[in-house]
């Protein structure tokens, strides 16, 4: 027996089971960072001191981070249109290409935390880098989900192509939606804590 609305759309939101199921997850998801984001707010304002971004971080890793991560979600559409135009071997290059560019984006973040921590510049440091910590610690936490949901959607995951292809298509939108989710706090977390 086939749970319904796993692959044709409900008929009171207009939308299938997953695609409703992750709008509900990012909306916590949102609220999640919006706490954080709303922490740093009351912080930095309350603070008698607040080191800028350009002191403390490095921009030019970040903003290279900043392109990596567009670039994977650019890829993570075409790997969905790919599916949508029933060609699986550029669905598998486009997938690829969006797990590579999720694990170019942790390396250089692992060179950005490697340099800081060399310097003795740890959480608790001061405020600032804690918050920084914790929000980009977080997000790339998020990353990680995301390879491993996207990896598994490349590899063992894509047999269900061959006998569910519309079922495994919607899968793969809903990967997407996520993977642009996390993709939007970078380019939030990117002009807070990096350029303001």
């Amino acid at each position: 027996m086939q749970i319904p609305y796993t692959v044709q759309l409900r008929s009171d939101t207009g939308l299938f089971n997953a695609k409703l199921g992750v709008w509900l997850f990012l909306a916590s998801e949102v609220m999640l960072f919006g706490a954080l984001f709303s922490s740093y707010v009351l912080l930095r304002v309350g603070a008698d001191h607040w080191p800028h971004g350009w002191e403390e971080l490095n921009i030019p890793l970040a903003t290279l981070n900043t392109v990596v991560l567009i670039s994977s979600s650019v890829t993570m559409v075409m790997s969905w249109a790919s599916l949508k135009m029933s060609n699986f071997k550029k669905y598998k290059l486009y997938m690829g290409l969006t797990i590579l560019c999720a694990l170019i984006f942790l390396v250089v973040k692992a060179f950005e935390y490697g340099h800081k921590f060399e310097i003795g510049h740890y959480p608790s440091y001061n405020t600032f880098l804690a918050i920084y910590f914790t929000l980009t610690g977080l997000h790339g936490l998020h990353v990680i989900g995301g390879i491993v949901l996207n990896t598994y959607l490349w590899g063992p995951g894509s047999y269900m192509w061959k006998t569910e292809p519309e079922r495994f298509t919607n899968r793969v939108e809903v990967a997407g939606l996520y993977w642009h989710f996390v993709d939007l706090v970078w380019i939030f977390l990117f002009p807070v804590l990096y350029l303001l």
